[in-house]
């Protein structure tokens, strides 16, 4: 197996933006577990079901959208 050595020989440019743009990534993926909302998200009232039999499930279920 052969290794590449570009980071070994790389200037220090190089390297200040291979971990700016993994900071930025990290940002981006922690906003987004921040600012994302599942307060809608009810599964405590949601009818159970068995596997193997018919059943009729009625009344007002959650939309899903």
């Amino acid at each position: 197996m052969t290794v590449s050595h570009s980071m070994y020989s790389a200037d220090g440019k190089a390297h200040l933006k291979i971990v700016v743009v993994g900071l930025l990534c990290a940002t981006v993926v922690a906003a987004v577990g921040v600012f994302a909302h599942n307060s809608g998200i009810d599964l405590g009232t949601a009818p159970l079901v068995k596997a193997g039999s018919a059943k009729v499930v009625g009344g007002n279920l959650p939309a899903i959208r």
